[in-house]
């Protein structure tokens, strides 16, 4: 059941008929012959048997309602389940006209019966299974109210999969899968232990919804979330109110907690896909493959943006279906051989990624993490500054790109740099008594010039060269600075038995100390995971600054609901302040 803190809700717009791929209720079952094609893109390679709006009461008594794809075969089949509270219904391919190239998803590519972020009916059904498209609590025609992860999605994700398994035309055996949304709610799922639940993929995937969404480092965040309420979510009872939650409580309280997916408690196989271009899912897939309590388990880090490599990229198709047919299907298909960790590291600029590298482990056994530390000529040293120095940026710039200070390392040799980053900072500000702060780094080229990594293959992208992309095409769904990190000073304080690594601090943000003006403090801040190769003569940059560093896009704009940044920050350098980054050299 919820945790012990009572809900705010939001009231949003009931579904329509026509918005998101909704259809008025109406439970029947069909069947969409081979050659179907509706969406005028991909025919159907066979016949497949459509239950719509498919009750199941859970232990609550709501009921939630999904449709069932499936093969038609008189043999029992394993089900494959798609959650979210985004609709059940045709709205992959609609999406994917909405974003930025459509992330360079093709015509042609989608029948149009897969839901956003999850897998296509039209791949896996002609393979052997029932893909299930759950609309979640409160999502569509389903009762309640909308809530996002924590216990409750939890267990019914738990009752449901359950009742599944207990179909006629279901052989006990299901799964979970799909990205985001679909990807979260897995560990949330899958903490519950379900009996029949057997393999799970969550395939990017943030594991905290508090550190890793709304309230990265401890600076709010709700724009993206706000623009998917506004424009995709629909239900008849109101949606849970994060925004009114975080004004409630700035600091972790029940409500918070329960957003942290308990992934220990996952025991069966597991395989994750992570990527580097994510501004939500990337940590926690690194925590997913390190806490899931599972020798069969499977981490692949994904070059490409996921909905690429969701429904385009076929081996990425083939591997799903593979590793759910070994645990699914029990087919003896030689899946376990498949390594468990492959990694890739980005070129940037007109250079394919390096993809895929085998490697024993995540974070990679022999890496050196070597500090580098700030100097005054905005290089990076390999020893402490003796001398002392004071640097600024203005934390209200307002411009594009904000105001920062930058420290430069040139490389000599081919390198690489994988894993886990962290900044040390010691930061002071004269004008306020606390400081949201951000780390980025960006790939120089041999010029000095910043470069940029695109996350889809240059040829499904509607330019050849990155140097044709005009600015105003940048999207961060397309486009890839480097990796971040963001801390606010007063929620710096750190539980290292808590941290996944030593280079990747667990902030409590259990409660908040604030910083007289004036005052120097450390900051530990560990950034995002990276993978970036670097030829001789490339650098690399690390920028602080008091704004979000990345691609600047309106319709994400911020929602300011606390004191965010004043005046100017200064960063100190040298002598008794030994600012740095300590970076992942393999």
């Amino acid at each position: 059941m919820p945790p012990p803190a009572q809900v705010a809700n939001l009231e949003i717009k009931p579904p329509t008929v026509g918005h998101n791929g909704y259809q008025a209720f109406n439970p029947r079952t069909e069947t969409l012959p081979k050659g179907w094609n509706g969406f005028n893109s991909r025919a159907l390679d066979e016949d497949l048997i459509v239950q719509h709006d498919v009750a199941i009461r859970v232990r609550d008594g709501c009921t939630l309602y999904c449709d069932i794809y499936r093969p038609v075969t008189e043999e029992k089949v394993p089900a494959i389940v798609a959650w979210s509270p985004f609709g059940k219904k045709h709205n992959g391919i609609n999406m994917m006209k909405k974003v930025r190239w459509g992330v360079g998803v093709p015509d042609g590519c989608l029948s149009g019966l897969e839901r956003f972020e999850g897998p296509d009916p039209a791949e896996y059904c002609p393979k052997g299974f029932a893909i299930v498209n759950v609309d979640a609590r409160g999502a569509g025609d389903s009762d309640g109210s909308i809530v996002i992860m924590g216990t409750q999605e939890g267990e019914d994700g738990h009752d449901v999969i359950e009742a599944l398994a207990k179909m006629d035309w279901c052989n006990g055996n299901l799964g979970l899968a799909g990205n985001s949304h679909l990807g979260i709610v897995q560990w949330f799922i899958a903490a519950t232990q379900p009996p029949s639940l057997k393999a799970i993929a969550p395939w990017e995937a943030c594991g905290d919804l508090y550190r890793e969404q709304f309230v990265r480092g401890g600076a709010w965040d709700n724009g993206l979330f706000d623009l998917i309420t506004r424009e995709t979510i629909r239900g008849r009872h109101g949606l849970e109110d994060f925004k009114e939650m975080f004004r409630r409580s700035q600091t972790i309280n029940p409500y918070w907690a329960d957003k942290r997916a308990e992934i220990s408690k996952i025991k069966i196989p597991t395989y994750v896909v992570a990527s580097y271009s994510s501004f939500v899912h990337t940590m926690g897939s690194v925590r997913g493959w390190l806490d899931v309590d599972s020798e069969d388990k499977w981490l692949r880090w994904d070059p490409y943006q996921e909905w690429f490599d969701l429904w385009v990229e076929k081996e990425s198709r083939d591997e799903l279906a593979s590793f759910f047919s070994k645990y699914l299907k029990g087919e003896d298909n030689g899946w376990e051989k498949t390594p468990k960790v492959r990694m890739a590291s980005l070129n940037y600029g007109n250079m394919p990624p390096e993809y895929p590298i085998v490697a024993d482990n995540f974070p990679l056994p022999n890496t050196e993490y070597r500090e580098l530390f700030f100097t005054e000529e905005h290089t990076l040293a390999s020893q402490p500054p003796v001398r002392q120095a004071t640097l600024s940026y203005n934390s209200e710039s307002r411009s594009d790109p904000v105001d920062f200070v930058g420290f430069t390392y040139k490389f000599s040799q081919k390198t690489r740099l994988m894993g886990l980053p962290k900044a040390v900072l010691h930061m002071s500000c004269d004008d306020l008594d606390d400081m949201i702060v951000y780390v980025l780094i960006r790939k120089l080229d041999k010029d000095g010039k910043e470069m940029i990594n695109v996350n889809i293959p240059l040829s499904a992208a509607p330019y050849s060269k990155v140097e044709d992309i005009p600015r105003d095409e940048y999207s961060n769904l397309t486009i890839y600075y480097g990796p971040t990190g963001i801390l606010r000073a007063s929620h710096r304080q750190i539980d290292p038995a808590r941290s996944i690594h030593p280079q990747y601090p667990f902030h409590t943000h259990s409660e908040v100390q604030k910083i007289p003006p004036g005052t120097i403090v450390e900051l530990e801040i560990g950034l995002w995971a990276m993978g970036i190769d670097f030829e001789a003569g490339e650098s690399l940059r690390v920028q602080v600054s008091g704004e979000y560093p990345l691609i600047q896009e309106t319709k994400y704009a911020k929602v300011e609901l606390e004191v965010r940044n004043k005046g100017t920050h200064k960063l100190h350098v040298g002598g008794n302040y030994p600012s740095r980054i300590i970076l992942p050299f393999v």
